[in-house]
């Protein structure tokens, strides 16, 4: 892409077609703050973003509106804190495959990118080293 925004390391975790899956992926940015405000995808019916908030000591998931990417800066989207959740998915993805995603910005509009389906161990939250 040639505009200030561009999308590394998308990847998604696809347990069963019948079940929502989820993508992570890194925005970079070398313009000013934008937000993403959504995502579609030909592989899901729908694209939601979410976030993972901790009440009462349970972690839960939350559907947000948007995802500040600050200016000159970075927004990462991974296991354990924002995604993106994908429903109605189409049959036939596989580990291994892959999927276009397009991000839609408030500023710079739509970027799309290529979403590889990765193992599952590539998709747990990092462990936090003590």
């Amino acid at each position: 892409a040639d505009g200030p925004l561009t999308v590394e390391d998308a990847r998604a975790r696809i347990l069963l077609p019948s079940r929502p899956g989820a993508a992570w992926l890194t925005i970079r940015n070398a313009g000013g703050e934008d937000r993403l405000v959504g995502a579609e995808s030909p592989a899901a019916d729908r694209v939601e973003i979410h976030t993972h908030i901790h009440e009462g000591g349970v972690m839960m998931m939350r559907r947000v509106d948007a995802i500040d990417v600050p200016a000159g800066g970075e927004a990462a989207l991974e296991p354990g804190g924002d995604h993106l959740m994908l429903f109605g998915l189409k049959a036939g993805l596989k580990t291994g495959g892959s999927f276009p995603l397009t991000l839609l910005f408030e500023k710079a509009g739509p970027v799309t990118a290529e979403v590889r389906v990765a193992p599952l161990a590539e998709t747990m939250p990092k462990q936090k080293r003590r």
